[in-house]
């Protein structure tokens, strides 16, 4: 595949070692922080520059997407990928995958904490006849511990002794809280129970109601995710954790799901349930 990324600081490499390891090709990275191209210091020898820049790997590197679609050269331009990652921040997120799908250009986003415009975002992509592909957690690690907190809630349900609730922990640059993955997390576990309703994420000043589910967040140090449930009685505990060691795990799913959506020319609005669904055919 021909690809480019949106989003070249710390998981924008892990996606481009992902590719190249898996024979790829990344002709282009989108980043207006790159080099400080926004707010550049005067110290900055490169401070009246917009790029591109040139990466250590080779890489061009542009400073917002209409560069690297207009002034982009020939063999490192957006026009001639098959495929984007995109790995952002919530608030530029959309205008990234609004712009990819009027363009027709195929994506990948594992950005979180954009999803009240997922509604608008799929009618584009629909309209245009292109293709997006999009998750919480493209970790295989954390769409395998769904299934299995799903199955436990199901067990879970009919005692009512036992109490459900967690609690993620991320890096405290995370700009999103709750994140992504405990809301699918929550959603799911919710659907398998017929005493749970809803989900509180705030803190609480008061004792949960029966039918809800307190799920917390922590954020400190640089810690890459850890995702726990929990089932609690007077008896005893049940607790099921996912803990991430690196990125490495979402670059690697976040790849596949790329291979998967290239593999047909798929168009349409995905997720990495799709994927999933095609390499468990017994789920």
């Amino acid at each position: 595949m021909k690809t480019a990324l949106i989003g070249y600081g710390k998981m924008g490499r892990l996606l481009e070692t992902r590719l190249l390891e898996k024979g790829h090709t990344v002709l282009a990275a989108v980043d207006p922080f790159y080099k400080g191209v926004i707010n550049p210091g005067a110290h900055d020898p490169g401070a009246d520059k917009k790029g591109p820049f040139t990466s250590p790997s080779g890489v061009t590197v542009y400073a917002s997407l209409k560069d690297a679609l207009d002034e982009g050269a020939p063999g490192k331009n957006l026009k001639d990928v098959d495929v984007v990652l995109e790995f952002t921040k919530p608030d530029s997120a959309p205008e990234n995958l609004l712009f990819l799908a009027e363009k027709k250009i195929p994506v990948v986003t594992g950005t979180t904490g954009w999803f009240a415009w997922l509604p608008e975002i799929s009618r584009v992509v629909d309209t245009e006849g292109s293709s997006m592909l999009w998750s919480s957690n493209f970790s295989l690690g954390v769409n395998i511990f769904y299934r299995i907190a799903e199955y436990a809630a199901k067990l879970f349900d009919p005692f009512p002794e036992y109490d459900v609730a967690g609690m993620e922990t991320h890096h405290n640059k995370k700009a999103d809280s709750p994140s992504g993955t405990a809301k699918t997390l929550v959603d799911r576990v919710i659907a398998r129970m017929s005493r749970k309703k809803k989900a509180v994420y705030q803190m609480l000043e008061r004792p949960p109601e029966a039918d809800e589910i307190h799920y917390a967040s922590v954020r400190a140090g640089s810690v890459p995710g850890i995702h726990s449930l929990l089932f609690d009685s007077a008896a005893d505990t049940v607790e099921i954790t996912h803990t991430a060691r690196s990125r490495e795990g979402f670059a690697a799913g976040a790849v596949l799901a790329a291979e998967w959506l290239m593999a047909k020319k798929r168009t349409g609005v995905f997720t990495v349930e799709d994927v999933m669904a095609e390499l468990l055919p017994w789920n």
